[in-house]
């Protein structure tokens, strides 16, 4: 019997970071729903914020175009292990808001780090159906 290959080796450190989940779907990252925001600059915005300290990645819609622009925070494994759960954080449309986001994940994030009072604004909680749907 063949060694099983585990594809996610080398490609996640063992620390595994917090994983940052902007969406770009129907309606976040739209400037007609949403004028004003430079949405093209977002992602960047937040991985040079971030500088390597968590994933950001851009996912197709995540079914709360209410809340455009959405961003959720996926605690590290240490976060998790702390208690901490995915953080679901809603229009996001300007660059301050970015920066707390990128601050609080550099501290530590979802768990393991209190987020800037500010993000209380931002944070609402997501239907059971499209939590599971991004959480797995």
């Amino acid at each position: 019997m063949g060694r099983m290959i585990n594809k996610r080796a080398g490609r996640q450190p063992a620390e595994a970071p917090c994983r940052v989940t902007v969406c770009r779907g129907c309606c976040c990252g739209d400037p007609r729903k949403i004028p004003g925001v430079d949405h093209a600059a977002q992602i960047p915005r937040l991985r040079a914020g971030l500088a390597g300290a968590a994933e950001v990645r851009a996912s197709e819609c995540l079914d709360v175009c209410d809340q455009a622009n959405v961003v959720v925070v996926q605690p590290s494994r240490a976060g998790r292990a702390a208690g901490g759960r995915p953080v679901w954080l809603g229009l996001v449309n300007d660059d301050a808001a970015l920066d707390d986001v990128a601050a609080w994940i550099r501290a530590g994030g979802p768990g393991l780090a209190e987020p800037p009072g500010v993000l209380d604004l931002y944070a609402f909680t997501v239907s059971r159906r499209v939590r599971e749907a991004l959480e797995g």
